[in-house]
């Protein structure tokens, strides 16, 4: 890897572990503050907004070979949230105030700032092996915490809002199915596509943890 690219990933990754940092900060002092999980969405949900459409640009470095995820899981997990976030749950009000909404951040927010701390590290050629361990085995517990409780029940408890304000029917309008139908099918598919990412994440844990020194793993 040549050094500007190294360079670019290293700004790029390390303001992620900023901003992820600052969106996890808001939630908590809005948690605090009002003693109550419902001000998530208006503490940070815009900023979370805006790193979310910012992290397209791993999908493109995975199909320029900057990086060596590829395209498939990276466009899966983005395309997962970015449609939760700008299709439903910035659009509809109703269910931006939910406990759901708290959970999802909380948990994104802790896996983006291990992720992006140990990507800048590692860029940095500095990354500590507790903190690769760390990255590797986190998600066991935060992902599925994000899915459940937080993502699936965001699209769940948006469902009939979604009929009421038939959104986004114009789009529609020419398809055999509506937004409604869309989502009532991603919600089936839903725990299949996240399972095949939870796999992928298992695979990926052996294979960096094997390469830790059996000491340090501990």
């Amino acid at each position: 890897m040549s050094q500007l690219s190294n360079f670019y990933l290293l700004a790029y990754n390390s303001l992620q572990f900023i901003g992820w940092g600052l969106s996890l900060f808001w939630v908590l002092r809005s948690l605090i503050s009002t003693k109550s999980f419902h001000g998530a969405y208006a503490s940070s949900g815009d900023f979370i907004c805006f790193l979310q459409a910012v992290s397209f640009l791993e999908v493109l470095h995975g199909a320029i070979g900057l990086v060596r995820s590829g395209v498939l899981f990276p466009l899966m997990q983005w395309g997962g949230r970015t449609q939760l976030l700008f299709l439903i749950v910035r659009q509809i009000v109703e269910v931006q105030e939910l406990p759901s909404v708290f959970i999802t951040f909380v948990a994104w927010s802790l896996s983006e700032l291990i992720r992006y701390s140990h990507y800048a590290l590692s860029n940095l050629g500095n990354c500590p092996s507790w903190l690769t361990y760390l990255r590797y085995t986190a998600f066991i517990v935060l992902y599925p915490i994000g899915v459940a409780p937080g993502e699936m029940w965001l699209m769940y408890a948006a469902l009939p809002f979604i009929k009421k304000k038939n959104l986004y029917a114009d789009f529609f309008s020419g398809l055999p199915f509506s937004f409604y139908s869309s989502v009532m099918a991603l919600l089936v598919c839903y725990p299949f596509m996240w399972l095949k990412l939870y796999l992928h994440l298992f695979k990926q844990r052996r294979l960096k943890l094997q390469k830790l020194p059996e000491k340090k793993k501990a």
